[in-house]
């Protein structure tokens, strides 16, 4: 075992998402990554990837020395899992995907010279378009904050940030967003049976026209209002929808407003 590199203590959905994306985009072989995780069925998910899985942390073996620890549980159970790995501490970095977490609680649990980053993924993580957002505290390395860059880039872009702080704004944008762009997708759904579509047809014209132009978004050199300008003809059919979207910043106003309620709620849960 002393081949590991990356021990994973959690193989729920979004643990399982990062580990199958390391292992599936040749960052890591399977059989450097270890994971911990205490549900059987979870566990041997896991191991059919090809990594070492075992139960609870005093089942790593004494020789296991990994370059990072992932944190991947629940926040609620966050201190009794994390006071598993203290042995590890200054020997190691740990990253932790819980949300709402900070990085005081982890120093406070591990010491406060402990290596601690904070990552803020989102769902399409699972499929390899996620939105990874990193924050470290000054123990990282360099050398390390690359190193969590490269393996995070398995599941999507990733981003990182200075002050903490903005982990809530992050939240509130790519953590939820997914969240805000699905419930679109109903909208454009119901307003396209509304007007006399087919539901499967509705359905089908919503999630590809969303997808479409995102994905024109994500490779055009334009900016998305530039892109926004270049479909609306002069008093066409665009411009009569975004009159009603636009008139009075509506959209805008109450994109603003749900990012904000976000963001509170997230500065509560951290608390």
């Amino acid at each position: 075992m002393t081949s590991i590199r990356v021990l994973l203590a959690g193989c729920g959905n979004m643990g399982y998402a990062m580990l199958s994306g390391w292992i599936n985009s040749g960052k890591l072989d399977a059989k450097e990554t270890l994971v911990v995780e205490p549900n059987a069925e979870l566990r041997e998910r896991a191991a059919r990837l090809g990594s070492v899985a075992v139960a609870s942390a005093d089942d790593i073996a004494a020789d296991v020395a990994p370059e990072l620890i992932v944190i991947a549980v629940k926040p609620q159970v966050i201190r009794d899992v994390v006071a598993g790995y203290r042995r590890f501490a200054g020997k190691t970095t740990f990253l932790s995907v819980a949300a709402g977490t900070p990085i005081a609680t982890f120093a406070e649990i591990l010491g406060a010279e402990t290596a601690l980053m904070r990552c803020m993924p989102n769902t399409p993580a699972a499929i390899g378009k996620g939105m990874m957002v990193t924050f470290s505290n000054p123990h990282v390395t360099p050398g390390t904050q690359a190193f969590v860059a490269d393996l995070l880039s398995a599941s999507g872009e990733v981003a990182t940030i200075d002050d903490e702080g903005l982990m809530d704004a992050v939240t509130a944008v790519s953590g939820s967003g997914p969240a805000y762009v699905f419930h679109f997708i109903e909208c454009l759904t119901a307003a396209g049976e509304k007007a006399g579509l087919p539901a499967e047809t509705a359905k089908l014209l919503a999630m590809q026209t969303v997808y479409g132009a995102a994905s024109l978004a994500a490779e055009s050199l334009d900016e998305p209002g530039t892109l926004r300008q270049q479909v609306t003809s002069p008093n066409g059919t665009t411009a009569a929808a975004l009159a009603v979207m636009m008139g009075g910043d509506r959209l805008k106003v109450l994109v603003g407003e749900a990012v904000e309620a976000a963001r509170a709620r997230s500065v509560e849960l951290g608390k």
